[in-house]
């Protein structure tokens, strides 16, 4: 059984950094995108970021770009998403995802999905 397990979540003040991880356990992906998608309270979910099964390609949503950054360690089926200077409007539940393409990714839609880490960015 395929499982994603993300980590890394936490209560950070504005201006602050978290580093998330995810972890894959179960099967061995292959040409599948991997990527972030976060829910804040009484708001639909929406995508962050997306890489390559290779990494050579990387893709931001506009309100994140410039300050996250995704990064993935393909030995370990493993990837991440650098936050910086975080904002309160970046407080959500962030998922992390895998699909056929980034671009399912970008109109989240997933292949898997972990169970989500609470990020709250407090002013």
């Amino acid at each position: 059984q395929v499982q994603l397990v993300e980590s890394g979540g936490g209560l950070v003040q504005a201006g602050g950094s978290l580093r998330l991880s995810c972890v894959v356990s179960g099967r061995t992906f292959s040409a599948y995108a991997m990527g972030w998608s976060r829910q804040a309270p009484g708001k639909e979910r929406e995508f962050v970021a997306a890489i390559s099964w290779g990494g050579g390609l990387t893709v931001y949503a506009d309100s994140v770009k410039g300050r996250f950054t995704i990064s993935r360690d393909g030995a370990q089926d493993t990837w991440y998403l650098q936050m910086n200077s975080l904002k309160p409007e970046d407080t959500a539940v962030y998922y992390c995802n895998t699909a056929e393409s980034i671009a399912a990714l970008e109109e989240v839609q997933y292949k898997y999905r972990g169970q989500g880490t609470q990020v709250t960015v407090s002013s």
